[in-house]
């Protein structure tokens, strides 16, 4: 982000309408291909062998190293060089909601891999800024020595120095939105990486403790924050955001109580917003406690949760046009809160309304707006909507995704982009020079930004494809996290959708476990693997009881299995973990084989006893 010019106001400002129907189908499965991929553009530290985004190469690799503390890795947030990290960890938070959401629909499509390789990249990275539970790295370069210079994140020369918040120097804004992002990850790796996720949530539960405790704005103590990302709307919602994702994460009731109690004195049962964004995040707290009242978990808190609730229709209603004040919209149909990556907004609103129109739909509820009730389609069609304009149905014809369509930004506001890449001209770019050389070039950039999301048109949906205007040609992280989400939904189709855990309207019942039998293989192909099931837990919704299972695939021989091919029956719910290649189950795409005496773990959801798991076949090498 090139520089800070944004003012929130936190009374309800925009007026949003619903957009017409698209024009033209489009094919978001290549789309959420593409917007995952970004993220590896993006990537600070020393790039893995699995690369895909192969222009880029190793960056920031002494980055912490002057203050003691190996900070190599994370994210850069937008078009520069710099990694900051309030907007890196609601982009983490946000990709990991998608995940929690959607995660079916995108192992469907073969990019629930990539997702969670995109979440960790972040999660790695905050492990490393948390080194005490009391100290957090929360910048690493300023944008001001960074924006002076252009060139690409191998070559840079710019000032790295790291920037922390402590007890002396607080930023609960900061350590909230890290500690929701590592809570919100740690439920993405529940299955896949048990060790990794109760790593993630011990980080999540102390940084809670810090921000909570040692209360203060971030940037009051990282100053060199406050021209880009400065926190207007203070630190109440975060410490809200942060405990709606512990709760969430761990079930533990503290959390579920401290949004009951300090719902009213933090602004979560109080402000009725019309924009949610790495800054201002009292709609999603407002979307997930409306979550928790749904699924029956509010007790005795269930007035106050009904106020959330009233507060998280509100935003809806306003972008459907139908509340007391409604949210603005371009001529086109696009939101539209600021000229200035007005996108971010248009993204995780629509995601919002998504996952709402869902929460919706599973609780058999309608939204109540001022107009009348709504029923739950249209929030998810006025997210189609957002999604179809992004991808080329406005009066443009552009495609703000960059490599989607035929006509997308080509000048993109990014340094790494804009640059030839050091793989093909290893020449040293410098600090100034490479304004005079590339950036002002006005020819299309070397290298293809896949995926991102640039800031958009402005209110008249006019756009201009020039580097020089950041405004609307520079992409961000956080336009994609949410959308990642939208992508998946919508890619699986209109009605397609099927929740982590079924929503209840009640609390759930102590229910007894079955008892499970291993089914056996075939004796001629399964001696050198051993599948094991277990019940990890079950709930009741609406008299049916549903289980969630767990299933290791161990290989016991003394070389690597490849090729393995797996035959499930007797199954009747979604399913994480595999890939599903015609009538088979096959490794998931982030793993391509299974080293001797190691496992593997993929899990299912069904109101029935174990499924039958055979092996077809498998090839040792």
């Amino acid at each position: 982000m090139e520089k800070f010019v944004r003012l929130v106001s936190l009374a309800p400002l925009f007026l949003l309408l619903c957009f017409p129907l698209a024009l033209a189908g489009h094919d978001y499965g290549a789309a959420l291909s593409k917007s995952i991929l970004f993220f590896e553009a993006q990537r600070s530290g020393v790039l893995p062998h699995n690369q895909r985004v192969t222009w880029r190469s190793h960056s920031g690799l002494y980055d912490g190293k002057a203050s003691g503390v190996n900070l190599v890795g994370g994210y850069y947030d937008a078009g520069d060089n710099v990694k900051f990290g309030l907007p890196m960890a609601f982009t983490v938070t946000m990709m990991s909601w998608s995940i929690i959401e959607y995660g079916k629909q995108m192992a469907s499509s073969g990019e629930l891999g990539h997702a969670l390789d995109a979440v960790k990249w972040g999660t790695d990275y905050f492990i490393k800024a948390h080194p005490e539970p009391n100290v957090l790295y929360g910048e690493v370069g300023d944008g001001n020595t960074d924006h002076y210079c252009w060139q690409r994140p191998e070559d840079m020369t710019t000032d790295r120095r790291a920037y922390k918040i402590s007890p002396s120097n607080p930023g609960s804004d900061l350590a909230g939105e890290t500690a929701a992002a590592m809570a919100a990850a740690s439920i993405v790796f529940r299955r896949t990486n048990p060790a990794y996720s109760r790593e993630l949530l011990q980080h999540a539960y102390q940084l809670f403790d810090f921000a909570d405790k040692y209360r203060g704005k971030y940037d009051s103590s990282i100053t060199v924050a406050q021209k880009y990302y400065r926190s207007i709307s203070g630190y109440n919602d975060e410490l809200l955001w942060a405990a709606a994702w512990l709760y969430q994460a761990s079930n533990n009731e503290y959390y579920l109580n401290y949004l009951a109690v300090n719902g009213d004195s933090m602004g979560g049962t109080g402000w009725g917003m019309t924009e949610f964004g790495w800054d201002v995040k009292y709609s999603g707290v407002q979307t997930l406690v409306a979550k928790f009242l749904m699924q029956g978990k509010a007790g005795k808190h269930a007035a106050v949760f009904q106020k959330y609730t009233a507060k998280a229709e509100y935003f809806m209603c306003s972008c459907l046009g139908k509340g007391s004040r409604n949210a603005q919209k371009t001529p086109g149909g696009l939101l539209f809160r600021q000229r200035w990556n007005n996108m971010q907004f248009v993204t995780s609103a629509s995601f919002l309304a998504t996952v709402y129109s869902d929460y919706l739909t599973s609780s058999r509820r309608t939204l109540k707006c001022a107009s009348g009730n709504v029923a739950p389609s249209e929030l998810l069609s006025f997210a189609k909507s957002q999604v179809d304009y992004i991808l080329g149905d406005n009066p443009r014809a552009t495609s703000y995704m960059v490599g989607y369509g035929n006509n997308y930004p080509q000048q993109v506001h990014h340094r790494g982009s804009s640059i030839v890449s050091i793989k093909k001209d290893s020449s040293f770019v410098s600090c100034r020079g490479g304004y005079a050389t590339w950036f002002s070039r006005k020819a299309s950039d070397p290298n293809l930004l896949t995926g991102a999301i640039v800031g958009g048109p402005d209110a008249y949906d006019n756009f201009a494809d020039q580097r020089d205007n950041y405004e609307q040609t520079e992409p961000a992280t956080y336009n994609n996290a949410p959308l990642i989400g939208i992508l998946a939904r919508l890619g699986g189709g209109q009605s397609s959708y099927n929740q982590l855990l079924p929503v209840v309207t009640s609390q759930p019942k102590q229910t007894p476990v079955p008892k499970l039998l291993t089914p056996a293989a075939p004796a001629s192909t399964s001696g050198p693997i051993a599948i094991a099931q277990k019940v990890t837990s079950s709930w009741v919704s609406k008299g049916v009881t549903y289980y969630r299972y767990s299933t290791t695939v161990t290989n016991k021989s003394g070389k690597t299995l490849n090729n393995l091919k797996l035959t499930i029956s007797k199954l009747y719910g979604p399913l994480w973990g595999l890939t599903k290649t015609g009538d088979s189950y096959v490794f998931p795409s982030w793993l391509n084989s299974l080293p001797a005496g190691k496992s593997l773990e993929f899990v299912y959801i069904h109101a029935a006893s174990a499924a039958n798991v055979l092996v077809s076949s498998y090839s040792l090498a």
